[in-house]
């Protein structure tokens, strides 16, 4: 496992693909845009939409190489093969568009994760093909290849996720470092006009503004996503509902409840409870 590690370590480093990279990020973020864009991010769904269809595509593949291993049914192993292939068309479109919005180190390893991807997918798609005209020990032998690739992308994907921490909530963690109990982290007149204000408390970063209604909001400043400064970033409207934006990729929140509005995120930003005791704003862990 140390040295598949070090190889993952290799691809984050390889500038060479690059050469690839940039040129399909671009597309990618052609083709996917506005609500289209946002509903493969999972906005809708609060949570990465990615990694939740992935299921539908690798257990139909799974399933199929158990029937197969097990002298079942072949009509059945076919019908969970067109499954997953069916499947990998929606969980190549979400991966694809989460994959556009990481940094550049992580789409060199997301570009491993794709390429081991679409062989898997071509393999499944030739078992299909033989099982279909009645070939099928060629369409298992063919099937169980697939599982192979796939289970090599599977281990870069799980790499990317939680070693590289990619599509994770990167704000979540700054919530466990503030200890219980209020914190005082301004002045109330310092947000006088809606200007926002970053405060710390120790090095946790909160992002604090008044709104329209003069209510005071306090969030974790570093975006969920990629970790970018909300402080630095635009207040915009949507819905009706004020909102501030991340400089960096454009992930909006809303600043009454926190929730996100547009991607690349998909988790809604960490809120703090406010109060104000003579002049000063003071912030907890809900």
């Amino acid at each position: 496992m140390a040295s598949w590690r070090t190889l993952l370590d290799r691809v984050e480093s390889a500038r060479a693909l690059d050469k690839v990279a940039d040129p399909l990020q671009r597309a990618v973020m052609a083709v996917f845009r506005g609500r289209v864009k946002d509903a493969l991010h999972g906005v809708w769904l609060g949570h990465p939409l990615h990694p939740g269809i992935v299921p539908a595509t690798l257990g139909s593949w799974v399933s199929a190489g158990v029937l197969d291993a097990a002298g079942g049914d072949e009509q059945a192993a076919t019908i969970l093969i067109a499954t997953g292939c069916a499947g990998a068309v929606p969980t190549a479109a979400s991966g694809l568009n989460d994959w556009a919005s990481l940094s550049r180190e992580q789409r060199r390893v997301g570009l491993v994760h794709a390429a081991s991807n679409t062989v898997a997918l071509s393999l499944f798609l030739a078992s299909l093909a033989a099982r279909l005209r009645g070939r099928h020990k060629g369409g298992r032998a063919l099937s169980f290849a697939g599982l192979a690739v796939a289970g090599v992308s599977a281990y870069v994907g799980g790499h990317l996720a939680y070693g590289k921490a990619a599509a994770t909530n990167q704000a979540e963690p700054w919530m466990r470092q503030i200890p219980d109990g209020w914190h005082e982290i301004c002045r109330e007149q310092e947000l006088a006009g809606g200007a926002p204000l970053v405060a710390h408390i120790g090095d946790v970063p909160i992002l604090a503004v008044r709104n329209g209604h003069g209510e005071v909001t306090a969030m974790i400043e570093h975006c969920g996503h990629e970790t970018g400064p909300l402080g630095s970033g635009d207040r915009i409207e949507v819905d009706g509902a004020e909102c501030v934006v991340c400089p960096w990729h454009g992930s909006t929140f809303r600043l009454s409840d926190g929730a996100v509005v547009r991607g690349p995120a998909a988790n809604g930003q960490p809120l703090l409870q406010t109060r104000i005791v003579a002049g000063r704003v003071q912030v907890a862990v809900p």
